[in-house]
């Protein structure tokens, strides 16, 4: 049977705390398979790293940097003095594999030898059942190209790393130490379903356009042929002077936009980020020339809202009782809720019940839809149950 537990610390010492958080997560459990680590980017990770080590001796483990804090059934976990969240994972029939690789000249090629590595640490050469990813923000739909060339199109979700003030100080990990850029992997080699339920949870409304000029894969440049931000203010009734030139992270939380798949089963949501002096925007995720574009909406009430019926949503999907729950949520939905951070964990603990959770916040979300392809986006939620 697979059976998860979670434990955290907000000790400011961070060996204190991994070792603390460890304690907690590996209590009642026969033994651990692996396990998911959530932290502070104010700590020392490779200390907090340490002090896992001394009481999970030899077992996997990955993660990242999380913005502001993670929710777990303690509720939300968040200090001035840094926070670490861990989700135990133990299932005897099994195996994992866990690989971390630092970024190269070629992401794709990153990819492909942190999926061999993953393979070989599991002790398989065949393809695992799905797996978990994590990369800082930037490049994550190349890692997955690269990581696909090997496994195929195996399911997968996860995050990007995030720190707590967008300054890229961002980190990701596993058992061998803590690295700013590249990507890690977990892959699952089970006879036990995994589920995933990908959702923006927005409305889109009827502002849309065919993307015309895209730069640099991130650089929303031209919407039908016009000027991305002086269509996307026409679109919100903007003054162009007040957005040109500046962030539109958060002025952009509640008005994002959104690319549908080919069958209509996912819009995965893209983030604007800045708005450029030449009228460009600044995007999250990638995009691409001749697909439409859509302007989705969303209040805070909704955002709030979305957490606990995305999750009652998965749960609809899950062919047998879940043993754990893994969930991603966007820091810049988070920061949008704000101060309303704790009415999440309420909803999160009211619909998971009795089944062990960890919730993290990412700069990038990561999962998939029906028989779409994996996807990358943002402002997104990407919740996962593992059946017992």
């Amino acid at each position: 049977m697979m059976k998860g537990n979670t434990g955290s610390s907000i000790n400011g010492n961070p060996k204190i705390a991994g070792a603390e958080a460890a304690a907690k997560a590996k209590a009642g459990l026969d033994s651990v398979s692996m396990a998911y680590v959530y932290a502070s980017c104010d700590y020392d990770l490779d200390a907090m790293l340490a002090g896992i080590a001394e009481e999970l001796p030899g077992v996997p483990v990955i993660g990242n940097t999380s913005f502001t804090g993670v929710i777990t059934p303690e509720g939300y976990i968040s200090s001035e003095d840094g926070f670490v969240g861990i989700m135990a994972v133990s299932d005897p029939d099994m195996a994992v594999g866990v690989a971390a690789v630092e970024r190269t000249d070629c992401p794709v090629d990153a990819g492909e030898a942190a999926a061999k590595l993953a393979m070989e640490r599991a002790g398989k050469t065949t393809p695992p059942d799905y797996y978990y990813m994590v990369a800082p923000p930037g490049l994550e739909e190349f890692y997955v190209k690269g990581i696909t060339k090997v496994i195929g199109r195996v399911p997968f979700y996860g995050g990007s790393a995030a720190d707590n003030s967008i300054e890229g100080k961002w980190k990701l990990y596993t058992d061998k130490g803590a690295f700013a850029d590249g990507v890690a992997v977990a892959f699952f080699y089970t006879d036990k379903k995994m589920t995933n339920k990908f959702t923006g949870a927005y409305r889109e409304t009827k502002d849309m356009g065919i993307i015309t000029k895209v730069i640099d894969n991130r650089v929303l440049a031209e919407i039908d042929g016009v000027p991305a931000l002086q269509k996307y203010a026409e679109w919100r009734g903007m003054d162009i002077e007040a957005v040109k030139g500046g962030a539109l992270l958060a002025e952009t939380i509640t008005s994002p936009l959104g690319v549908k798949d080919r069958l209509g089963d996912l819009v995965a949501i893209r983030h604007p980020m800045n708005g450029n002096d030449d009228l460009t925007m600044n995007i999250g995720n990638n995009l691409a020339e001749g697909t439409a574009v859509i302007r989705m909406e969303g209040t805070v009430d909704e955002l709030v809202d979305s957490t606990g019926k995305t999750l009652a949503e998965l749960k609809e999907k899950m062919p047998a009782q879940a043993g754990a729950y893994h969930l991603v949520h966007c820091g810049g939905r988070r920061a949008g809720i704000d101060a309303r951070i704790g009415e999440v964990a309420e909803q999160l603990k009211k619909e998971a019940g009795d089944v062990p959770f960890i919730a993290e916040f990412t700069f990038g979300e990561y999962g998939f839809e029906a028989d779409g392809l994996n996807t990358c986006g943002g402002l997104m939620l990407s919740f996962t149950a593992f059946e017992a």
